[in-house]
Formats: structure tokens, C-alpha cells, sequence
């Protein structure tokens, strides 16, 4: 994936998928970056655009760029998809973050 925020363009060369298994795994295929992560989040660049994942005790137990697969373990709440127009209008986690 080819990430321009500044024209919003996003080149997609991979195929997406997630996974989750009883709340506590979630594979997820098309994977281009982790921007950020700690025990309660995890965001993500796919293919498909942002992923904003939430839960308790998150870790990262995989994570290969170059085939684009990421496994996080630990309690997942909540999923929340988002792309670069959100980023820019600051909506999502980053809107709330900082208004």
C-alpha cells in the first residue's frame, strides 16, 4: 500500500481480512504498518485503510510487514475501521483524542 495523506491516495496491492477467535485473537491479513499500540490500542495501516483496535492487555504476538500479517492477543472490545479521510477531518480516535 501507497499512503499520500496530503492527496488522499491509497494504492491497494493486497488482499484484507480479519479474523477474530472468542474475543481474545484476531489475525489480520493486508497489514502495511503499526503506527502505534499499547495494552489498550493498536493502530494500523492496511490495505483498506485504518484500523483502530481497542481492548485490555493487547499484545502483539506476530507481526510480518512483508507478507502483511499481524496477530494481537489479549481481550479485544472493539474494532474501528477509518481511512485517510478521517485522519484529515479528525474524526475517530485521533478527533477525540485531541479536541
Amino acid at each position: 500500500m501507497v499512503r499520500d495523506i496530503d492527496n488522499k491516495n491509497i494504492v491497494r496491492n493486497r488482499s484484507h481480512s480479519v479474523a477474530i477467535e472468542n474475543r481474545s485473537k484476531i489475525t489480520i491479513t493486508g497489514v502495511a504498518d503499526v503506527d502505534s499500540f499499547d495494552e489498550s490500542m493498536v493502530l494500523l495501516a492496511t490495505d483498506m485503510g485504518f484500523i483502530t483496535l481497542h481492548g485490555e492487555d493487547l499484545h502483539i504476538s506476530k507481526l510480518n510487514l512483508e507478507e502483511g500479517h499481524l496477530i494481537v492477543e489479549g481481550e479485544i472490545l472493539a474494532l474501528e475501521y477509518g481511512d485517510v479521510d478521517d485522519l484529515s477531518r479528525g474524526s475517530g480516535f485521533w478527533g477525540r483524542l485531541f479536541r
